[in-house]
């Protein structure tokens, strides 16, 4: 049973064991595992690159399906047509994908660079980040939609997309998907130059305004740098690095209560977003409100923290950023969840706001105070 151990395959490195793993290293391997599975009547969970799973203690009693399947294509079309097809499997490591594409100078994808995982992740909860995501450049998604035993096709506006969610994610229950992602489909522009820098930071990096473009690779790097600095691009040296990423996801509030809030709080409008009453929501920073709520970096090492009792220091914090909970090492998910639960409280408290995960929780969930 210990070698079914699933902490190994996710990137906190939390999780007990599965009763079975079966790794699909192609497209009909995964199709034939998932139908075995279902045909079995079997609990099933389908692991990608692991980077946004916290899996309880107790582990998993069904069939983990691992996504092994890789590899990409970039076709350039038709000269003046404008457009850069890319198609990947969905076990192709994201930032190989996007490594490449900057490489042979197609556009797009620069500003998701560093971000752990793999490509069939992607378009499930709209991956994004520096002001892009997934859906600005995806065309269609192919999966296998478990409920009708056939491939299916989904075009960009089918997967109503919107922040870190879809129709992919809203299918999945409980970390089981309804459709599985067997490869997703991206339409880039031709050229060595990025597409407009919509963040401030970012666009301060590679010297341009805000909506300006750089040099694709200008880009790259300095996301892959900035990354570095808060803990979020893998290295097995840096215990900051071994989280899910950004544990909760930006809450999307009404406009009065985002007016409640302190004038420093960082808040924007949610682009294509609208209210029944025609208001527009807002977008708020959790970092932001986590830090003010009296959750510095590094919150649940110090024993004067509240979450100490309970995690030892074993989880905390990142000391590089708000946002991510990390494995300090030996961590359980019962130590990881008692930070994040320890912070979600606080903020409630002190704010009224309810902060979400943005991880999936398998078999576990958020501690109540």
């Amino acid at each position: 049973m210990t070698d079914n151990n699933l902490a190994p395959l996710t990137t906190l490195g939390v999780g007990g064991p599965a009763r079975r793993i079966v790794v699909a290293q192609t497209e009909r391997e995964l199709i034939d595992a998932v139908s075995a599975a279902d045909q079995a009547g079997e609990e099933l969970l389908v692991i990608g690159g692991g980077s946004n799973l916290v899996i309880s203690d107790a582990g998993f009693s069904g069939t983990v399906v691992r996504i092994a399947s890789s590899g990409f294509t970039i076709d350039e079309g038709v000269v003046g047509c404008g457009v850069v097809t890319v198609t990947a499997q969905a076990g192709q490591p994201w930032d190989e994908l996007v490594e490449e594409t900057v490489r042979r100078e197609a556009s797009g994808l620069e500003a998701l660079s560093g971000i752990p995982g793999l490509t069939g992740a992607t378009p499930v909860q709209n991956v994004g980040a520096y002001g892009s995501d997934v859906s600005q450049t995806i065309s269609s998604v192919r999966v296998w939609d478990r409920q009708e035993s056939a491939v299916k096709t989904f075009v960009r506006s089918e997967l109503a997309f919107a922040y870190r969610d879809s129709v992919l994610k809203r299918t999945t229950v409980g970390g089981s998907p309804r459709y599985i992602v067997l490869t997703v489909e991206f339409q880039l522009q031709p050229g060595a130059m990025s597409a407009p820098v919509k963040y401030a930071e970012l666009a301060r990096a590679v010297g341009v305004e805000t909506g300006q473009r750089a040099l694709s690779s200008d880009v790259r790097r300095e996301v892959l740098r900035l990354r570095a600095t808060k803990g979020m691009v893998l290295d097995s040296e840096d215990r900051d690095t071994f989280s899910t990423g950004s544990f909760f996801t930006n809450p999307i509030v009404p406009q009065a209560v985002a007016d409640g809030l302190p004038s420093d709080a960082p808040r924007f409008p949610v682009e294509g977003a609208e209210t029944p009453n025609g208001e527009i929501p807002v977008k708020l920073s959790a970092a932001w409100l986590i830090d003010h709520a009296g959750f510095g970096k590094g919150y649940g090492l110090d024993p004067q923290d509240s979450a100490f009792a309970a995690a030892r220091g074993r989880a905390s914090l990142s000391t590089k950023h708000t946002l991510a909970v990390t494995n300090r090492g030996g961590a359980s998910a019962a130590d990881v969840l008692a930070v994040a639960s320890a912070v979600a409280d606080g903020v409630q408290r002190t704010y009224g706001i309810s902060l979400q995960p943005e991880p999936l929780l398998i078999g576990c969930s958020l501690q109540a105070d």
